[in-house]
């Protein structure tokens, strides 16, 4: 799956040349350079000015950067695409800080939409308001005409109210599924709250949007990536090879170049997609499996060695059974497929890393990239095993300063310490690629980096960082969303740096990351985003 190396373009004149500029452009060989000339989609030259010059024709299109600093495309390595897209319209609860905001917000929404039409996305948060999980009653008054089933932020739990819960069939006599519960009060009656895979059994009734809406959810997404500088995404949703022709229909808009994952259960599908028609190209390329082995700490559904400390007989669970787990991913390594599989306890990390390192000793050495998706709760003797295996640890440093305001009150100071532990998997020569798990959370970079590098929670409680001594460099969180990113989708010849022969993708921001107060990071402005060489991003003034 490694692409060849890059080919210096043919053509000796440039199209645009960029000047003016502080680059950096990640190739180690040359870290700066003050501009770039470009042909078609291809960087032609880098270099100074006097560099420059030889490439400068008639009809070369001349961008003065003004001083601005220059860094590759971000590529945001873990996002699910197609509902950030739709939840860019939907009801905003993830700052609703208390059950009756929750509930007007909700109640609000449902105003302009016709009747009948669901409800979706949402993206809460009940630690805003104290921890107490939401429940059906708070929206029914508010909702009887429109189903409703809203999402918390971490996506494995949802709240149905009781017209998405009748749809579904769900009632008192319904039993809990396998890797999945649903909550309910003494009585057996549910609360609304389904949990991991028990949120299937409201999904399949949903009804599925159209080619037309999904379309035009996509070009927003797009649209919404290109100004947060990001221009390539790698979409982890557990899907079917049909979601592939869906994005086959918005390739040509060419804003964003998408690598796709298809769920670890259709392996076999996806090796025949391959088979007939290839993984791609600079565009749209495939050949990833995504699977899952636990839930998430918010939703106490992530698989731990030693229980939750706010919950004494829970240790999580696992999503997946390990025989399954075992099986896939012997096998579709076998087909050459590339595995991005969650895990975030301990245990299930754990549990990955030996599924691994079981599939080397069944299959053999190959350049083969495993994935693991998160990576967020490790146990120490775990870290050094991501080097050994070749394991790239696709991490999102925003859930760090999101969990950090509560993380310790469900697993105590101890786990903390090794918990989105960028630095220790840095120094044990582990490779980690970054990403956001939009809608999961905002797709913003820079918000990224800022996280990695000063670990400042949201709520504005540990101005030195929380677990400062995971904190990363500037440039460790740069390479961790460009050249890294590409790596993890073996693409790296092609993207992730600013070198003669690859891809054009580069955004401009309005001050320099290595030069400026860490906090201020997440201040800075994308102001302009070219993919393959043209603009698909500016800055309005």
């Amino acid at each position: 799956m490694v692409l060849a190396g890059c080919q210096v373009p043919v053509q000796t004149s440039a199209d645009l040349i960029l000047y003016n500029a502080v680059i950096w452009t990640g190739n180690p060989r040359q870290p700066f350079a003050s501009g770039m000339a470009i042909a078609s989609d291809t960087i032609l030259a880098i270099g100074d000015a006097e560099i420059l010059a030889n490439f400068r024709g008639t009809a070369t299109q001349m961008l003065d950067a003004k001083g601005g600093f220059v860094v590759p495309g971000f590529i945001d390595t873990h996002v699910h695409f197609l509902s950030g897209s739709y939840g860019l319209s939907s009801v905003k609860l993830r700052d609703a800080s208390t059950p009756d905001e929750f509930a007007r917000r909700i109640g609000e929404h449902a105003k302009i939409l016709p009747p009948g039409s669901w409800i979706r996305e949402g993206d809460w948060d009940h630690q805003l308001w104290g921890g107490e999980l939401p429940r059906a009653e708070w929206i029914d008054a508010v909702t009887p005409n429109h189903p409703v089933f809203v999402t918390r932020l971490d996506g494995h739990i949802s709240l149905a109210n009781s017209a998405a819960m009748k749809a579904a069939g769900i009632t008192s006599a319904t039993q809990d599924v396998a890797g999945g519960t649903i909550d309910r009060d003494a009585d057996g009656t549910p609360t609304g709250i389904l949990r991991d895979n028990a949120q299937n059994l409201v999904f399949r009734v949903i009804p599925e949007p159209s080619d037309e809406q999904n379309d035009q959810a996509l070009t927003e997404g797009m649209k919404f990536m290109a100004s947060q500088g990001v221009t390539s995404v790698h979409n982890m949703d557990i899907a079917d090879p049909d979601i592939i022709r869906t994005y086959q229909r918005i390739r040509d808009r060419q804003i964003t170049r998408f690598y796709l994952a298809v769920g670890l259960p259709y392996w076999r599908e996806l090796a025949h997609w391959i088979e007939k028609n290839g993984t791609g190209d600079k565009w749209l390329k495939t050949g990833v499996l995504k699977g899952m082995v636990d839930g998430a700490l918010g939703s106490h559904t992530a698989a731990f060695f030693e229980p939750f400390t706010d919950a004494p007989d829970d240790r999580g669970f696992f999503v997946i059974h390990k025989d399954s787990l075992f099986k896939w991913t012997v096998d579709a390594d076998k087909a050459g497929l590339q595995l991005a599989i969650h895990a975030i306890g301990d245990r299930a990390i754990h549990t990955l890393l030996n599924a691994y390192e079981h599939t080397v000793v069944e299959n053999g050495p190959r350049d083969r990239r495993f994935r693991l998706e998160h990576a967020q709760h490790i146990a120490p003797a775990d870290f050094p095993r991501f080097a050994t295996l070749d394991v790239i640890a696709s991490m999102q440093p925003y859930h760090a300063i999101d969990d950090g305001r509560w993380a310790e009150s469900v697993i105590g100071k101890a786990r903390t310490e090794t918990t989105y532990a960028f630095k220790s998997l840095l120094a044990e020569g582990a490779r980690v690629a970054f990403g956001s798990d939009w809608a999961v959370a905002p797709p913003t970079p820079l918000e990224g980096i800022y996280a990695a590098v000063t670990r400042q929670t949201l709520d504005g409680a540990t101005p030195g960082g929380w677990v400062p001594a995971q904190k990363i460099s500037v440039e460790e969180a740069l390479k961790a969303y460009t050249i890294e990113g590409a790596y993890a989708s073996f693409e790296e010849n092609r993207k992730g740096s600013l070198e003669t022969g690859k891809l054009a993708d580069f955004v401009i921001l309005n001050q320099n990351l290595f030069e400026i107060d860490p906090v201020k990071i997440r201040d800075v402005q994308v102001l302009h985003t070219f993919v393959g060489g043209k603009e698909v991003y500016r800055r309005a003034n």
